[in-house]
């Protein structure tokens, strides 16, 4: 009984640090202005370098990131978490947010665009080095899941338009976004999987054997836009003005993405 009552308060503490911020309200934080951003999980390095820079320009407003799949994303903010502005890694989502009136349709842009490239584990290193290896020499591959995040849904097209997925459907384990892919990949656990080349960043011991063919898929895009129920709207706008510049471009393409707005 008392082991029951530790690992309940154990998990209400560690349910309170993981959501906790996203209940609460994005007006202000010790005086400064808050600017809740929820983002895809792939934008993780490039977004917390753009954080530091644009908080070191504006001292009284405070980035908070909230990453994970874009469809998670998509749920929590149908769902009324305290959310300014969205960045998604596919249409899909910021359509049926559109769709249902949650963003201010006016603010919505193209941000970035990706591509879709196949990693492998070190150990089928000279092994795997095409897609089309994957049907005899990969034992196990990963993607995301193809309704709730973008990278999984571009693999899944990829491979139905190379005419290899019904070989290898039986052999695919799902994730739940693609650091989830990128890790069970660099640790050897999967063969193969797909990801964008900017999640590419991360790998430790991974590695691009190839890269999809762009006719293979969808194209991809990060759709922004505010939305509609932010109480931050003003900053909000500000901080994605910011993601248009060229400074803000400079700091993507350190980090693989391809910038499509703003002087490039």
């Amino acid at each position: 009984m008392k082991k029951a009552v530790v690992l309940f308060v154990t998990l209400v503490a560690v349910s309170f640090s993981l959501f906790g911020p996203l209940q609460q309200g994005t007006a202000c934080a010790a005086g400064k202005s808050v600017v809740q951003v929820s983002a895809a999980i792939s934008l993780k390095e490039a977004l917390a370098a753009l954080k530091q820079i644009y908080e070191k320009k504006k001292p009284d407003v405070e980035i908070s990131l909230n990453l994970a799949s874009s469809g998670m994303l998509q749920k929590q903010i149908e769902e009324g978490a305290p959310v300014d502005l969205f960045i998604s890694a596919g249409k899909k989502q910021m359509d049926e947010l559109a769709t249902k009136g949650l963003i201010v349709p006016e603010t919505r842009s193209d941000l970035l665009g990706n591509e879709l490239v196949l990693i492998i584990s070190k150990e089928k290193k000279g092994t795997i080095k095409s897609f089309a290896d994957l049907v005899d020499k990969a034992q196990s591959i990963s993607i995301g899941h193809p309704e709730t995040v973008p990278a999984g849904k571009y693999g899944k097209e990829t491979l139905v338009n190379l005419k290899l997925w019904d070989k290898v459907e039986k052999k695919i384990m799902f994730a739940k976004d693609v650091r989830q892919v990128l890790s069970y990949v660099d640790s050897g656990n999967m063969d193969a999987g797909l990801v964008y080349r900017s999640d590419t960043v991360a790998l430790k011991s991974g590695i691009v054997a190839a890269t999809a063919p762009k006719a293979s898929h969808s194209p991809i895009l990060y759709p922004m836009a505010l939305i509609k129920d932010s109480k931050n709207k003003e900053a909000a706008r500000k901080f994605m003005d910011f993601l248009k510049t060229d400074e803000a471009a400079k700091v993507f393409l350190k980090y693989e993405f391809i910038p499509v707005t703003g002087k490039h």
